[in-house]
């Protein structure tokens, strides 16, 4: 009995997503264009569960590269509406369109020239006749066995919401870039670090010249604690490296490696990576490659180094 009553809800609320896809039309089309085309914030505004869904819709809009913001209708009346300034455009969320203080915030918009986009359940509606232009989210039902409370029409906004903000992002040329820039913390955060957050710079990346003595290129490794180190010419142009495992291989051959010099020693076209590279990517590298460090090169020289309990102890999984 439980589980039939909550697939029958599931079954109705994914029955109203997939009929939003023949809603879809003009109005989504027109309401993507012009806001692609705005200089200006989205506000989206509603009341209820309307406006609990609202604030869904303006953070994804937010994270994926729309700026928005929610005003709230009902306080809007009271002072909020200074939020909303020319240029800015306004996304009305109202399943019955009859939302009074929704009416009032559009008709305020207006007068301040900005553009509304009404989001409801009913075209003729008076939120819909408000804006100047009108989305409709059709629900045969709501997933309320009463047929009352707001769920599967909100679970339709919320998904028509989803597809205005991806649309958008696409229109924006969103990039993960972009994407990465905008949500530094948490694990979508570590996620997207780039190799320039992480990196070793300047005395702590172990270098040596190729006239370095092998015994001053082995201390040099141990100073600087990574197992390796790059031997660079004089522009600092990265020639190649000696790891731990290089210095094992040429005792076993050379009993005389101390008399030896790094450039004569050096294992040439070591693994690379730029500073700009996300620091995922490293750590599939090492991962792949069996190695546990990189050496950073821009433009043929050598700007820096990352090991992998750089990557580890900063959270980057691959």
């Amino acid at each position: 009995m439980i589980l039939e009553a909550a697939r029958r809800v599931l079954q109705i609320e994914a029955d109203t997503v997939r009929e939003q896809i023949g809603n879809l039309g003009p109005g989504f089309v027109r309401a993507v264009e012009e806001i692609s085309a705005s200089a200006g914030r989205l506000c989206v505004t509603g009341l209820g569960k309307s406006g609990l869904i609202g604030q869904k819709i303006a953070a994804t809009l937010a994270s994926t590269g729309t700026p928005a913001y929610f005003l709230h209708a009902a306080e809007a009346s009271h002072g909020d509406l200074g939020m909303l300034v020319a240029g800015d455009f306004v996304l009305a969320l109202s399943y019955s369109g009859e939302t009074p203080e929704i009416v009032r915030l559009l008709e305020f918009a207006r007068t301040r020239h900005v553009r509304t986009i009404a989001m409801t359940g009913t075209p003729g509606s008076s939120v819909a006749r408000a804006a100047d232009i009108a989305m409709a989210i059709t629900v045969s039902r709501e997933a309320c066995p009463l047929n009352l409370a707001p769920t599967a029409s909100t679970t339709a906004m919320l998904a028509v919401g989803d597809a205005l903000a991806m649309a958008l992002s696409e229109m924006r040329g969103f990039r993960e870039e972009d994407f990465a820039a905008l949500h530094p913390g948490g694990d979508i955060g570590k996620r997207f670090l780039k190799i320039k957050d992480l990196m070793r710079t300047g005395d702590r990346v172990p270098r040596v010249g190729t006239e370095t003595p092998m015994a001053e290129t082995i201390h040099e490794m141990s100073r600087k604690m990574m197992g390796i180190t790059a031997v660079v010419d004089r522009e600092d142009r990265l020639l190649g490296v000696i790891s731990d495992g290089d210095l094992r291989r040429l005792l076993e051959k050379d009993a005389a490696l101390l008399s030896r010099t790094a450039g004569t020693c050096l294992h040439p076209g070591p693994r690379t990576i730029g500073g700009e590279e996300f620091a995922s990517t490293a750590l599939a590298t090492m991962e792949a490659s069996r190695i546990t460090s990189l050496f950073v090169v821009e433009d043929g020289r050598l700007t820096g180094a990352v090991h992998l309990h750089d990557l580890l102890s900063a959270g980057v999984t691959a």
